[in-house]
């Protein structure tokens, strides 16, 4: 392992001048460390970033957040996914609003949606307490530096594996900018696919560099992408837009509306076999192409029998679309139907 003192100083002099200018690091709270480590859960800075401002204009502060009602909370959340992470962050914020803030890295991590990953960056950036942050980002970052050669699973294990090499390369002293900077040199620098090494500030101590093969690093082995097709359909008439309500016990997507399934409607719609549009979007490790057809009410139909005690079709007018929860990829899809139908 290499001396960790010149490592640490190198990183944390880039990190002063080559950080990006984030809202929760130009204006840190402990509140603001929370909201963001819980937004960027699988998610990019990018995409973020709206949602982030958004977020703390409606609720600034961990009070205001347990006090609104699970709706408001979601529908603030709305296009973000992973929708349990809303839910997680208000629930934590009602158990830190009746019991107090924790300390301590385990009174973290015994909150609602709380890791060992979220605990530390927590504690470690808004506490100052030195706990390593380890993420997809700094296995990248190690396993290069060290030229780590294992063959790793799955993600988790590669991250087990690289926890006590970050603690051990730690700085104590200021363990909030150095986590922040690991991050911060894997998301801008030392990247997944062609890394710029020539300007990393550990060029000279990275032994993958030195042998040219960074971008080989680290060795995990990959979900395979599962290809799925899915057939929805386009239904409105005079009493709006035919929705399907997603099932408050679902994993994905609880309370949110979506457009229908073909298969849920086949009974009551004659169906378009051409798409109106054919979109694509990505969960997980699975690739859905989503074809929407426009259709029409069968012969003698009327829309009141399309709805029973059996499904969860609803008819929503259009005027109330903006107003209810729907996914995001389904909220871009409707906008941009509706759009070319007015246009």
């Amino acid at each position: 392992m290499q001396a960790p003192k010149p490592l640490r100083k190198a990183l944390l002099d880039w990190y002063a001048h080559a950080r990006r200018k984030l809202p929760w690091r130009e204006q840190p709270s402990l509140y603001g460390t929370v909201v963001s480590e819980f937004m960027l859960q699988q998610t990019q800075v990018s995409t973020v970033l709206p949602y982030y401002d958004r977020w703390l204009k409606v609720f600034p502060d961990f009070a205001s957040l347990a006090a609104a009602s699970e709706v408001e909370v979601v529908k603030q959340w709305e296009g973000l996914g992973y929708y349990s992470r809303a839910r997680n962050l208000q629930r934590l914020a009602c158990e830190v609003t009746a019991n107090g803030l924790p300390d301590t890295f385990d009174g973290w991590l015994a909150l609602p949606g709380v890791g060992p990953y979220t605990a530390a960056a927590i504690v470690s950036i808004g506490l100052d307490l030195p706990h390593a942050v380890v993420d997809g980002n700094v296995v990248r970052v190690l396993t290069r530096l060290y030229a780590i050669e294992s063959n790793f699973s799955n993600n988790a294990s590669a991250v087990k594996s690289i926890a006590p090499l970050a603690d051990a390369l730690l700085a104590q002293e200021s363990p909030g900018d150095f986590n922040q900077a690991v991050m911060e040199l894997g998301a801008t620098v030392c990247t997944k696919g062609q890394p710029s090494c020539v300007i990393c500030p550990w060029r000279p101590y990275c032994k993958a560099a030195g042998r040219g093969d960074p971008s080989t690093f680290p060795r995990i082995q990959r979900r395979a992408v599962v290809q799925k097709s899915v057939q929805r359909i386009w239904l409105q008439t005079a009493a709006g837009l035919l929705m399907e309500r997603i099932p408050d016990t679902a994993k994905r997507l609880a309370g949110h509306y979506e457009l229908p399934l073909a298969e849920s409607c086949q009974d009551f719609v004659s169906i378009n076999k051409r798409p109106l549009v054919i979109k694509k979007r990505g969960i997980a490790n699975e690739s859905i192409s989503e074809a929407i057809h426009a259709c029409t009410l069968k012969s003698g139909v009327e829309p009141s029998s399309c709805l029973s005690a059996e499904t969860d079709l609803q008819w929503i007018p259009i005027a109330q679309l903006e107003s209810i929860q729907i996914s995001g990829p389904h909220r871009r899809w409707i906008r941009g139907i509706l759009g070319t139908a007015n246009s």
